[in-house]
């Protein structure tokens, strides 16, 4: 332990720790722009520099370590006058939009100019018109908003492996771009959106789609149908300001109703769906092992495909080839629900509401299109865009009640509620792989043991006799240590689960943020709770997937399920289809 003072305050630290740790630990936030604790720690933005008493210079806190009598400074006047330079110096190459900007009203740099009061900058404005990307691709990258913070290129290189972003150009010319000047489109991006949702100014952002959701509504030919991802109901109302005690599924149904949405189901049925579909393909492998490429992937997360199909393309045939629970239901709203709903199914337009970015570019790809000549899902929203949608609408919180899914299709298990975190769709798919394999039921928390936020995890489960190792990985890094070790033998399994995400879709890169936080912890444990309480908890209980094998598909892996709710991975085109907004 070292003990030092910082503005008077005397506090006692581990070593090594640096002076903003210690200054959080007695509640003085020190400001800051570029830090990201073990990920980008390397003082680049010049906000954070505080005083240390026997030094010029000043120091930034975020990468200074304390030392054993260290005597700190974070407030004087000097500080106050240099800080604010700083930002003006920032604010002098930033392309300030903030009226237009998504990030308005959540953004570091805007809330960080605010305090300190800078009106005006006196600084000459750089406003020459840097690079902006096609408006068109799932992610936007706006050049003339980067503040060169370098958080993207150390998340994508440090946590997702990726490598995408790098620095070009020198001087005041100097800011981010795609490795190697590559074409977005050949850098490898698997649209995981992390860079968004780590940005703290509006130079990285999603497409926004809500002008076409808008457009389907108006339109008296369409009937508009929307399904909600598992993960989207433990964040939706956290940029609304609704506590998580009222932050309920069933006033997201509401919210949904008031912008005009015809009918809204739960993308939990159709995750109970993948189960049913996943864990018989599962069981079948298993029973013909010397006829498949061993483990077995899940394959619902398509920013994990994407990079699968970039990184190791010989591995696709691992995967299941059951297609994601978004494509599953958009297959079946075009044919079995428009038949039940007594709807043409040309007049249906299919609405997902998504934790994710990558979603956006799923819907396109023509294998997991069951629809020969349009989409399956026509539209895909992030958590973020459905929160402006319902503020552009200036629905109130306060106003919303509980409302159910409407029926049949609202009907999900506590297996499928689960999927919106890693270890969910592993811990879902097994408990009804026991029961498809015995009969009988397990105890449904039988495979709990999948759960945690460690990055990489295995274990070994009993499965009426055949003793099965699994494997959960979430964030495309701890992916690719995990495929290095199954390819040097080093680790084998037999059914393997991968989210891009770290966290899983709950800390999707469409997810609401708060910067610095990481929440995917918070709304993991939300999930599981809603699972402990669900009335059914496994995904071949659910009464809407059983009608829908009755009255349509047969069985699990019949030849129209295969045909419906399946697609050939391999053939997956990753070329971004660049759209209209």
């Amino acid at each position: 332990m070292v003990t030092l003072n910082i503005n008077g305050q005397q506090v006692s630290v581990p070593e090594k720790t640096t002076i903003m740790e210690a200054a959080e630990k007695i509640g003085i936030h020190i400001p800051h722009l570029c830090f990201l604790k073990d990920i980008n720690e390397i003082g680049a933005c010049r906000v954070c520099l505080v005083e240390v008493e026997g030094m010029d210079k000043l120091v930034p806190a975020c990468d200074t370590e304390c030392r054993e009598g260290m005597e700190v400074v974070t407030n004087s006047p000097r500080l106050r006058k240099i800080r604010r330079i700083n930002v003006e110096l920032i604010l002098s190459d930033h392309k300030s939009e903030c009226t237009s900007c998504v990030k308005s009203g959540n953004c570091s740099l805007q809330a960080l100019a605010n305090d300190l009061g800078i009106i005006r900058s006196p600084f000459v404005e750089n406003t020459a018109e840097k690079s902006r990307w096609d408006t068109k691709l799932p992610l936007i990258r706006d050049a003339s908003k980067c503040i060169k913070c370098m958080r993207c290129i150390q998340i994508c290189e440090k946590v997702q492996s990726l490598g995408v972003w790098d620095l070009r150009g020198t001087g005041h010319r100097t800011t981010v771009g795609t490795r190697d000047n590559l074409d977005f489109q050949e850098a490898d991006c698997a649209l995981c959106g992390q860079c968004i949702t780590h940005c703290p100014v509006g130079a990285l952002r999603e497409r926004d789609d809500r002008d076409v959701l808008n457009d389907a509504i108006g339109d008296p030919e369409k009937v508009v149908i929307a399904q909600v991802a598992p993960a989207v109901r433990t964040a939706w109302g956290e940029q609304l300001g609704l506590p998580e005690e009222e932050n309920t599924i069933g006033k997201l149904v509401c919210a949904l109703k008031k912008i005009g949405i015809d009918y809204v189901f739960d993308t939990n049925y159709s995750a109970d769906l993948t189960i049913m579909e996943e864990g018989s393909e599962f069981l079948y492998r298993l029973a013909h092992k010397d006829e498949h490429k061993w483990p077995m992937f899940t394959s619902c997360c398509p920013g994990w495909v994407r990079f699968a199909k970039t990184q190791y393309p010989d591995m696709i045939e691992n995967l299941s080839t059951a297609k994601s629970p978004q494509q599953m239901f958009g297959a079946v709203a075009k044919t079995y629900i428009a038949h039940k709903l007594g709807i043409d199914p040309d007049k249906v337009f299919s609405v997902s509401i998504m934790p994710c970015v990558s979603k956006k570019y799923e819907r396109t790809v023509p294998q997991v299109n069951y629809n020969d000549e349009g989409f399956d899902v026509d539209l895909v929203l992030t958590t973020r865009e459905l929160d402006r949608f319902v503020r552009s609408d200036k629905i109130r919180p306060e106003d919303l009640i509980d409302m159910p899914f409407d029926d049949i299709f609202g009907e999900g298990s506590g297996a499928a509620v689960i999927f919106g975190t890693t270890g969910g769709v592993m811990e879902a798919a097994l408990r009804s792989a026991y029961f498809l394999a015995t009969g009988n039921n397990p105890e449904p928390d039988a495979f709990k043991d999948v759960r945690g936020n460690k990055g990489w995890r295995e274990k070994t489960f009993d499965l009426d006799g055949t003793e099965l190792r699994v494997a959960v990985a979430s964030g495309l890094g701890n992916a690719r240590n995990l495929i290095e070790a199954v390819r040097a033998g080093e680790a084998e399994y037999d059914f393997v689960e991968i989210m891009a995400c770290p966290g899983g879709c709950v800390g999707g890169g469409g997810q609401p943020f708060k910067d610095g936080l990481e929440l995917a912890e918070d709304r993991s444990r939300q999930l599981y709770e809603l699972d402990r309480k669900n009335e059914i908890r496994f995904s071949h209980e659910n009464s809407a997937v059983q009608l829908t094998y009755q009255e349509y598909l047969g069985e699990p892996m019949s030849e129209k399920a295969h045909h419906l709710l399946h697609t050939d991975l391999k053939g997956w085109d990753i070329e971004m289809v660049r759209e209209d907004t």
